[in-house]
């Protein structure tokens, strides 16, 4: 099954018709920013117009293009055919989500249906086959799903994984549409039904899945067009994110159609292997939104060369950040290199969200530069405050540390900042985020022991993230989890690797910090390293410095263990997961490169053991 073209979508070229990508706007059908009761009435109103999605290939070429209009149609007719396979209402769905077509025709097709579906990932994660039929599987038998709808190309990863999980219906798309249609007429969600269920970012052996109703998915959408990105009548979305993520299909599939809004897509791979290929398709079709985490920003600035003068990106007004901590020093390199193509700094817009809010939960304001506070790195690691730097400590970076602020809650959602003692902490004191609003989650799907455990006896969800608050807008500082306590301290991950970054040729997301059990009893502070160096000098002279710039950031020994490059572990929305790190390599599957020096804290193969199991 492909995406097709409606009338007028063809145009004449050298070689023959050629597609033509849905226009920016809707000549004649009034912008309404979302407010739809369903996302299935969402898109009844989006399909009286001409906007919709368009799927561009890993060089650039238009390939597919899939009108709101014809997406409604196919919708509607893939919803008969889900309901002649035997399945029934309220079931569950998995739906492999690679960027085509043919997930959001199931995707729809199932809010018609009355099914829900489950985004699974498409891409293939470190460890191979193994891995990702194990991912699979584990996702399949938590949301007890009744089919898996998939592309062809994975059928015998996907089917492997079924087996394990007891899915019965296992169907390629091309299979579905080969499906009869059912007589019985599908009946869609109402108001106060699911959506779909989202398994958030790093689930593994046991995932957690985010329960999103008709209530939330709607809640949110509106914010994210009127609050926070203000959708006009001229804007054009771009995005390369994965659909299995939140901020890929909340973001860029159901934000969008809830908008009329326009999407231009790229797969996630095509961006790794070609990130410039990114802003000129921007380019060519005047985008106005995208977003990125950190790393791709940094990744598309780092591969842009002579071309980024080729580049007209004046017309981008929302570059939005989101999915990691907004590093202040990959913003100021992408807008140096990308000026020459008419982008404006002033387009940066830092956010926070996460899957149990659906997606969004602040915005910063579109009208001003993305605010940046720099705080007293001393104040902050001993007294757990972010006080402001002097002039005179902003001179020296290390005894500094820099924060982006995520602006205010989008409306009718609010967020407090607690201490360990439960209590409201004010401006500046950093402590745990909680949120409350429409958007929030269901629950995690048949697992009332983790949703009763982040929920709180008034409404809040704890949402595992350390922050503070700065004139009536939320800084986010990090993972409460992740935190390492050393000596009596609390010390920032981040902090550590982002001071070894700063080596050459080290790279972002070339480093991984975290604290393991020594023989002693004590944490100790390991670094893990992506090396590309092949001289063994080279090498020792580079885990010497990382320990050095360490000792002088944050004040610790650490055991600086070189790894193969692409070694470290990253979630689907490209965070790097500490956690697998750490686990890797307690286990041993994350190994020491280089033969010369010997790990100062090892933990003993009793401890590792433990750990692992």
């Amino acid at each position: 099954m492909h995406g097709t073209v409606v009338k007028g979508s063809l145009r004449q070229g050298e070689d023959g018709p050629v597609l033509k990508p849905t226009p920016h706007q809707n000549p004649v059908l009034a912008k309404v920013l979302g407010g739809f009761a369903t996302l299935a009435a969402g898109l009844d109103y989006a399909a009286r117009g001409v906007t919709g999605y368009n799927f561009y290939s890993s060089r650039g070429q238009l390939e597919h293009v899939l009108p709101y209009r014809e997406l409604r149609t196919r919708a509607v007719a893939t919803a008969r055919k889900l309901l002649s396979s035997g399945l029934k209402r309220g079931e569950r769905v998995a739906i492999v989500a690679e960027t085509s077509p043919d997930f959001m025709i199931v995707f729809f097709g199932c809010q018609y249906a009355g099914l829900v579906p489950c985004p699974m990932p498409y891409s293939m994660y470190i460890g191979g086959k193994e891995a990702y039929v194990s991912r699979i599987a584990g996702m399949l038998k938590k949301a007890r799903a009744s089919a898996v709808i998939l592309s062809s190309d994975l059928s015998s990863h996907i089917g492997a994984a079924a087996q394990i999980a007891g899915t019965a219906i296992v169907k390629t798309f091309q299979e579905l549409q080969a499906q009869p249609e059912s007589i019985e007429k599908p009946r869609p969600f109402e108001v106060d039904d699911v959506a779909y269920i989202q398994y958030s970012s790093g689930s593994t052996s046991s995932p957690k899945g985010v329960l999103i109703t008709q209530k939330a998915i709607v809640a949110n959408t509106r914010g994210i067009l009127r609050d926070g990105l203000k959708i006009t009548n001229d804007d054009r979305a771009f995005s390369w994110l994965p659909l299995y993520h939140d901020m890929g299909l909340v973001g860029f599939c159901l934000s969008p159609m809830m908008g009329q809004v326009t999407v231009d897509y790229m797969s996630t791979p095509s961006f790794a292997r070609r990130p410039a290929l990114w802003l000129k398709l921007m380019s060519d079709n005047r985008s106005t939104i995208a977003y990125s985490p950190s790393f791709g920003f940094d990744l598309a600035a780092r591969r842009i060369n002579g071309e980024a003068a080729t580049l007209d990106l004046s017309a981008w007004r929302v570059a939005g950040i989101g999915g990691d901590m907004v590093r202040a020093d990959v913003l100021n390199l992408f807008a140096e290199k990308l000026s020459v193509a008419g982008f404006d700094a002033k387009a940066f817009t830092a956010s926070y969200g996460m899957a149990e809010s659906t997606l969004a939960i602040t915005f910063a304001d579109l009208t001003k530069p993305v605010k940046i506070d720099t705080v007293d790195r001393l104040h902050y690691k001993l007294a757990q405050r972010a006080v402001p730097a002097s002039e005179a400590l902003k001179a020296s970076p290390e005894r500094v540390r820099n924060f982006v602020v995520c602006g205010k809650p989008i409306a009718g959602h609010q967020i407090v900042v607690r201490g360990d003692n439960g209590q409201d902490l004010t401006d500046r004191e950093i402590g745990h985020i909680l949120i409350k609003g429409p958007s929030l989650m269901a629950g995690y799907f048949e697992n009332s022991e983790a949703t009763q455990a982040v929920m709180s006896a008034d409404g809040y969800m704890d949402t595992g993230d350390m922050g503070y608050w700065l004139d009536g807008e939320i800084v986010v500082t990090g993972r409460a989890k992740d935190l390492i306590l050393h000596n009596g301290r609390n010390i920032w991950p981040q902090d550590i690797e982002w001071a070894a970054e700063q080596i050459e040729p080290l790279r972002s997301g070339d480093a991984a910090a975290f604290a393991v059990e020594g023989e002693d009893g004590d944490d100790d502070v390991v670094v893990l390293v992506h090396c590309r160096l092949a001289e063994p000098a080279e090498m020792e002279e580079l885990r010497r410095k990382i320990a050095a710039v360490v000792h002088q950031t944050s004040g610790v020994e650490c055991a600086v263990v070189l790894v193969a490059p692409k070694s470290l572990p990253f979630t689907s929305s490209g965070k790097l997961s500490r956690a697998g790190a750490k686990d890797g390599y307690i286990a041993g599957e994350i190994t020491e490169i280089s033969p010369l020096a010997r790990m100062p804290h090892r933990p003993s193969g009793e401890t590792r053991l433990q750990a692992a199991q």
